[in-house]
């Protein structure tokens, strides 16, 4: 408990600094600072996930550098591509998406591919709105055009995909909206606008998150149109792919192509089409994936998280990433003043950053992202730098309690020593029944002691034994048991020539023993010093005492240690100096000191406080009645 109320008194001098840190952080963040480290752990995580299985609902046809070779040009001619449309229908596909430009006819065979581009309903074939603009084939109904356009990140990575936005008056849908909606519509999942964000899409039950300005990382990015992160399909091979020869060649299995999503695009280095991306771990261009891979991730995300229910990328909202990074930044307070030693915080710091990291990984597994970097950021910098601040402020704080300890040390060997005699010598003058020798004599003793005071507290700085000090110069080793020692105490402090001790007839003394491992060395010296005082103010102020008994009890895990005489008490009820000592030292131990006057003679003291043991330290005993 005292170690707790220490922390505690620190704690002011580490919130400040340790907030005003955490301020600063989220100062930074706010300004965006942190959003490519943070996009970087995001890619971090998602590339570091488990690989998943194949989705056999898509099919790429991908026209790589053999095919564009073996055709002997490039672009594929329109007789080509009808022909391989035409081949592809034969399986009955659920939806046909071609990712190839076709605003102008490549010759020949025009006619033919316009004709089948019409009569093919679950045909999708593409355009790009944003600058520059391509249009999509004439005469295509408007419900077979999908767009092919990305919104690239600051970085030049592809984390988001567009689903939705307005083009002029006209309302434009992707290509991976559109075949996907062609899929779901067979399983009777419709597209209509969001539930709780009607601005959002939905298919089914199934909401679509949307993607805003301040989504998870991003600060202040443009969100026009409805986006949404991608979570990519994480594996070797997340979906089949044929060549164009394949097809051709009729080297696929039927069930590849039948009731699927059918994709045609380009994958060819030759004819640029690339994507980078950081979230997979696997990937034949190093980071690069082919923009027909990139439309099959968009697909993908949408029929899984609609028929499969795979997590969708989720964020917070920024109030509680900010209360989530705050949290973190005042476990960093708190760790920094969890001990004294410096390594063991910094270890307990490493710790606790890793299992934050796993922590945001495990809930990433679920579909939601996590503000990490200023979250590690803000547990590092306030753990590291206010283990430092706290050293320095338990340091301080252990110098101070040090003097303190001194001074209060110091004052108690002269209070109960000389300070006792000087009150003797100014209550016999204020009696004036003292005769010049007897006064002279007693002067001379109290010069005696305080020179010896001097000498004992030099020679105790010096070897810095654990010993203490009576008012008649007598030194007791501590090391002694504590019974032991109050023995000592009570013999000999009776033996002062202290005036009322004159009129005692009865002695009572009774201590019982207490393991030497319950007390330290500095609490026995305090209570031998308690025990002394107390029989020095009887010597001092109880007229008429006959009787004195000093009782030390063990009971339910507290000791009491009472001291109680029979005389006329002088002392006035006001606190001294000594009773705020008392008070003191029975804070320390965690107990209680109380003092009253018996009627209709005497006074009775007590200080009482429970035994813990180090191995019991968490055991609180009730004080007996």
């Amino acid at each position: 408990m005292w170690e707790i109320q220490t922390r505690f008194k620190l704690c002011p001098f580490g919130i400040i600094p340790g907030l005003t840190l955490t301020g600063l952080i989220l100062l930074t963040r706010s300004l965006g600072l942190f959003q490519l480290f943070e996009w970087s752990a995001l890619d971090i995580f998602l590339r570091s996930r488990p690989f998943e299985k194949l989705d056999q609902r898509i099919l790429i046809v991908g026209i790589n550098e053999e095919d564009i070779r073996q055709l002997g040009k490039y672009p594929i001619t329109d007789a080509e591509l009808s022909t391989l449309i035409t081949t592809l229908q034969q399986y009955k596909p659920r939806a046909i998406g071609v990712d190839i430009v076709r605003d102008l006819p490549v010759e020949p065979g025009y006619l033919e591919r316009q004709k089948i581009f019409q009569n093919s309903k679950n045909l999708i074939v593409i355009e790009k709105v944003l600058k520059p603009s391509i249009a999509p084939p004439q005469n295509i109904d408007t419900t077979q055009i999908g767009f092919s356009d990305a919104i690239p990140d600051t970085d030049g990575q592809y984390r988001r995909i567009l689903l939705g936005m307005y083009h002029g008056e006209n309302y434009k849908f992707s290509l991976n909206l559109r075949l996907a909606e062609l899929y779901l519509a067979k399983e009777k999942k419709t597209l209509k606008n969001g539930i709780h964000d009607p601005e959002a899409m939905r298919f089914g039950q199934t909401e679509l998150p949307r993607f805003y300005p301040h989504t998870g990382g991003y600060v202040g990015t443009k969100a026009g149109g409805v986006q949404m992160l991608l979570n990519y399909r994480n594996s070797l091979n997340p979906f089949r792919i044929l060549s164009l020869h394949d097809i051709k060649a009729r080297k696929f299995e039927p069930k590849w192509l039948e009731d699927k999503i059918i994709l045609i695009g380009i994958m060819s280095p030759s004819v640029p089409d690339i994507v980078n991306t950081n979230a997979l771990a696997y990937s034949k261009l190093n980071g690069q994936i082919y923009g027909i891979e990139f439309q099959a991730h968009g697909i993908s995300q949408i029929l899984s998280v609609v028929l499969d229910n795979r997590p969708l990328l989720r964020t917070m909202s920024e109030g509680w990433e900010y209360l989530w990074i705050i949290f973190w930044g005042i476990l960093g307070i708190y760790l920094s003043s969890v001990t004294s030693l410096p390594f063991k915080n910094l270890l307990m710091i490493v710790l606790s950053s890793f299992n934050l990291l796993f922590v945001c990984y495990l809930v990433l597994l679920g579909g939601w992202w996590l503000p990490v970097v200023p979250s590690v950021l803000a547990l590092i910098i306030n753990g590291v730098i206010l283990t430092a601040f706290y050293q320095y402020e338990q340091k301080i704080q252990v110098q101070i309690e040090e003097h303190q300890r001194t001074i209060e040390h110091t004052f108690t060997v002269i209070h109960n020593g000389p300070l006792q005699t000087l009150a003797v010598v100014l209550r016999s003058l204020r009696e004036k029944d003292v005769r010049q020798a007897e006064l002279l004599q007693q002067l001379e003793t109290l010069n005696q002691e305080i020179r010896d005071i001097g000498d004992y507290l030099k020679q105790e700085s010096i070897t810095q034994n654990d010993s203490i000090r009576l008012g008649n110069g007598l030194n007791l080793n501590l090391i002694r048991p504590l019974h032991e020692l109050l023995y000592e105490v009570f013999s000999n402090t009776l033996e002062r020539d202290f005036p009322c001790f004159a009129t005692l007839k009865v002695k009572v003394r009774s201590f019982e023993p207490i393991e030497p491992a319950k007390l330290s060395n500095e609490q026995k010296r305090q209570i031998c010093q308690f025990l002394e005082e107390a029989i020095c103010n009887v010597g001092k102020h109880a007229s008429g005492v006959k009787r004195i008994s000093a009782i030390g009890s063990l009971k339910n895990g507290w000791y009491t240690l009472s001291i109680q005489d029979n005389g006329q008490n002088s002392q006035n009820t006001t606190m001294g100096r000594g009773t705020k000592q008392c008070q003191h030292l029975a804070k320390q131990l965690g107990g209680t000191f109380k003092r009253e006057f018996i009627t209709p003679n005497g006074m009775y003291c007590e200080l009482s406080w429970p035994l813990k043991s180090k191995r019991l330290s968490q055991f609180f005993p009730k004080k007996p009645h």
